[in-house]
């Protein structure tokens, strides 16, 4: 239960550190690839910019990770919820970076 609680805080995570930069008219509502298509659509981003690759491959590995829930914990599946905690800390920086050129 506590890696399905750990994957549900890690989607809300990136959500939340998206939105936090205020950069874009609509927010980004989950980590679905529908709602990153809208929000990249909706919002006029390039689809090939650092930051929706970034929160593109958080939703991949996510979604990985959802697929493994039911097995047992084992190496690669602590090594891919790092991964995804190392993009966090990426789209961070990301955002950072795209605020600052914006102001």
């Amino acid at each position: 239960m506590s890696e399905f609680r750990n994957r549900i805080e890690s989607q809300r995570e990136a959500v939340k550190i998206v939105n936090s930069f205020h950069l874009y008219g609509e927010t980004l509502f989950s980590l679905t690839e529908k709602s990153i298509n809208r929000w990249v659509s909706i919002n006029q981003i390039d689809p090939k910019a650092a930051h929706v690759y970034l929160v593109i491959q958080a939703s991949k590995k996510l979604f990985f990770l959802a697929n493994k829930s039911q097995e047992q914990v084992t190496e690669d599946y602590k090594k891919l919820s790092k991964e995804v905690e190392d993009l966090l800390i990426q789209i961070s920086r990301e955002m950072s970076v795209l605020r600052q050129n914006a102001g």
